[in-house]
C-alpha cells in the first residue's frame, strides 16, 4: 500500500515557492564573493545605471570566512541570512493573492515585490542591531538601503511569484 493520489496534480508550485527559490538563488548568487567582488572590480562603472544596479545586486553579500570583520563570520552573513529568511517567511505570510479584489498575477506579483522590500528593510535593521557595534541611526540608515534595495530588486521576486497557485 502506497500513498495514493487523490484529484488532479498542478504542474505549477505555489507562488510563494517559487518566490522563495528566487530569493535563494539571488542572494545565492548575486550575494556570493564571486559576484560581489566581480561588481566592485571589473567593468561596473558606479556612475552609469548599468553599474550601479549591478553592484546593487551584490548588496546581500556573504561570506564563505569572517576575513578579520568584529564578531565573526555570524555578522558577516546575518543579513543576507535574515534576508532569506524573512522574505521567505514574508512570502508565506502576506495573504494579497487569496484577498484581493482582483486575484491572479497582478495581486501575486505586488505581493511578492512587496515581501522583498519589507525583508530588505528588517534584514537591514536586524544586522545593525544584532551586528558588532549597534547603533539606532546604523539600524536607521540601513534599513532605508535594504528597502531600497528590496524596491528595485523586488520585482525579481515578484515576477517568479507570477503563475503559481495562490
Amino acid at each position: 500500500m502506497g500513498l495514493v493520489r487523490t484529484g488532479p496534480v498542478s504542474g505549477y508550485g505555489t507562488a510563494a515557492g517559487t518566490g522563495a527559490l528566487a530569493v535563494l538563488l539571488l542572494v545565492g548568487i548575486c550575494g556570493s564573493p564571486a559576484y560581489t567582488g566581480w561588481a566592485a572590480a571589473t567593468l561596473t562603472d558606479p556612475d552609469s545605471a548599468g553599474g550601479f544596479y549591478l553592484r546593487l545586486l551584490a548588496w546581500p553579500a556573504w561570506r564563505l570566512d569572517a576575513d578579520g570583520q568584529a564578531g565573526g563570520l555570524f555578522a558577516a552573513d546575518l543579513r543576507a541570512v535574515a534576508l532569506v529568511v524573512l522574505a521567505v517567511a514574508l512570502l508565506y505570510l502576506l495573504p494579497a493573492a487569496q484577498v484581493a479584489r482582483v486575484p491572479g498575477p497582478v495581486s501575486q506579483f505586488f505581493s511578492g515585490w512587496a515581501a522583498y522590500v519589507l525583508a530588505g528593510g528588517l534584514a537591514a535593521v536586524l544586522a545593525a542591531l544584532l551586528g558588532p557595534d549597534p547603533s539606532l541611526l546604523a539600524a536607521l540608515r540601513d534599513a532605508s538601503s535594504g528597502a531600497g534595495y528590496g524596491f528595485l530588486t523586488g520585482w525579481i521576486i515578484g515576477t517568479a511569484s507570477l503563475g503559481g497557485r495562490a
